[in-house]
């Protein structure tokens, strides 16, 4: 029932968009978590907020890991900023940054937008991901989705990341390039995977189109996904386009999976 709500109430809005004051009257804003009214069309409810586990910092600054602990002044001027996983392992983008823990808290919600048709939520989202990535968005000169085969897209008919990309650019002003960056392997679902098998199956799966490379050469390009969960993905991404000649990759998403 929610669900229907909010697609009625963002064509009607279209339509009515002048008559915003009215509309409200008429189609509250609903927060996207709980469905309670709210003050914002971007806002969370005050039990949403409660409940859901936002990243902060300290944190890594390659991976954007949160440490459970704060760091002195002495750690803060070494590399007592990066975890021990990036320092043994580094990733070729130069920084991913997430809006929430992937955890049951967020689950629902993320779940909902990629694979429940929940598509009205890129507005929210993406809103969150650009106050919890100003950083790396003062510094970008474009954003590129991570990509799904043709295969996948045809079947779940949307890329969620494309959804989450458009309305960045369009909030920020920042370019968005679609079919730069193309997914050539039909890749297993890596949910049940572990890191090495996960790095494995993304193993040369993307390509920047031969015909695009200027879009991407010198460029700061942010990549932009739903989920952070071993970060392989996200690193082959990132290897393509600077073999493409990109001058810089970052990442920023929705969620991701904190392990201890």
């Amino acid at each position: 029932m929610i669900n229907q709500y909010f697609h009625i109430q963002r064509h009607t809005r279209n339509f009515l968009r002048k008559k915003g004051g009215i509309l409200d009257h008429i189609l509250p804003h609903r927060c996207i978590v709980t469905g309670e009214i709210t003050q914002s069309p971007t806002g969370l409810s005050p039990k949403a907020w409660g409940e859901l586990n936002f990243i902060s910092d300290p944190m890594c600054k390659s991976c954007g890991t949160p440490f459970s602990y704060q760091l002195s002044d002495t750690d803060l001027e070494t590399e007592g900023q990066i975890c021990l996983s990036c320092t043994e392992y580094p990733f070729s983008f130069a920084r991913a940054r997430a809006v929430l823990r992937y955890d049951d808290a967020s689950k629902p919600m993320v779940l909902g937008f990629k694979h429940g048709d929940k598509t009205y939520m890129a507005v929210n989202l993406a809103e969150m991901m650009r106050q919890a990535g100003h950083q790396l968005l003062e510094d970008a000169d474009l954003l590129i989705p991570v990509p799904l085969h043709w295969t996948r897209l045809l079947k779940r008919r949307f890329n969620q990341s494309m959804l989450l990309a458009k309305r960045l650019s369009f909030i920020t002003g920042i370019a968005c390039s679609s079919g730069v960056l193309k997914r050539i392997k039909a890749t297993p679902v890596q949910g049940h995977l572990n890191t090495k098998a996960r790095k494995k199956n993304v193993s040369h799966a993307f390509l920047v189109s031969p015909d695009r490379e200027d879009e991407v050469r010198g460029k700061r390009i942010i990549l932009v996904d739903d989920v952070f969960t071993s970060g392989s993905t996200a690193n082959e991404c990132a290897k393509t386009l600077l073999e493409a000649g990109a001058k810089q990759v970052d990442v920023l998403c929705v969620a991701k999976v904190v392990r201890d």
